[in-house]
């Protein structure tokens, strides 16, 4: 058996994408996914890229090269219309940002260095940010397979809206205030079976699954 590991702290992230791999037993028999408490390793990976896609193998090539591992990273980002799709790669830290991000998009060495705020500071700012304006926006996910030395893209994405207020407590990060288009709760409202069928980041773990499931 060979095992992934998967290059982040969040428990709940950690615990959402074994739950995917979990209703796939015979993929399960070829892969085990840990966490990097397996690695015994606690310290902050660096995530100073400006996309997605670059945070992703980022945070995959620093725990292939420390540690030898076949390992695989994901980043997220909360892509709003009427924000110009911001805060996208800056979401977690989206309360950090200057005052103009929302024109910019940029974000300030001193924002970069601060420590992350909470989600909710993050979802504060949001709804401050979009009162009177449109409220359609999409999650998206990249994940960063290093496999073999072979490096490998996958990406999910779900399309709905920003609610006025916090719905549910299920889930983590923006959840309570995304509601996927077709569904009338929140990602916090949903539990973990319904959220994976359609979330972002289980279609991008879909299709890595699909890959792995191939080989």
């Amino acid at each position: 058996m060979k095992t992934l590991y998967l290059a982040t702290h969040n428990r709940h992230k950690k615990e959402e994408i074994q739950n995917i791999f979990g209703q796939h037993p015979i993929l399960n028999q070829a892969f085990r996914i840990e966490g990097l408490d397996a690695l015994d390793f606690h310290e902050e990976i660096p995530e100073t890229a400006d996309s997605l896609e670059g945070n992703a193998l980022q945070k995959a090539q620093y725990i292939h090269q420390k540690f030898n591992v076949d390992c695989f990273a994901d980043d997220t980002g909360l892509e709003v219309s009427a924000l110009d799709n911001r805060p996208g790669v800056f979401s977690a830290r989206y309360a950090n940002m200057p005052d103009n991000f929302e024109e910019t998009g940029l974000a300030s060495p001193e924002s970069l260095q601060m420590p992350d705020p909470t989600f909710d500071q993050n979802i504060d700012r949001l709804l401050f940010k979009l009162q009177n304006k449109p409220r359609q926006a999409r999650f998206r996910s990249v994940i960063c397979l290093i496999l073999n030395e072979e490096t490998y893209y996958f990406e999910g994405s779900v399309n709905g809206i920003i609610l006025n207020e916090r719905h549910g407590n299920q889930g983590f990060g923006y959840d309570p205030v995304f509601q996927p288009n077709g569904f009338e709760k929140s990602f916090a409202e949903l539990n973990v079976e319904e959220k994976n069928a359609i979330s972002h980041r289980g279609k991008a773990i879909q299709a890595l699954i699909s890959f792995l499931e191939k080989r």
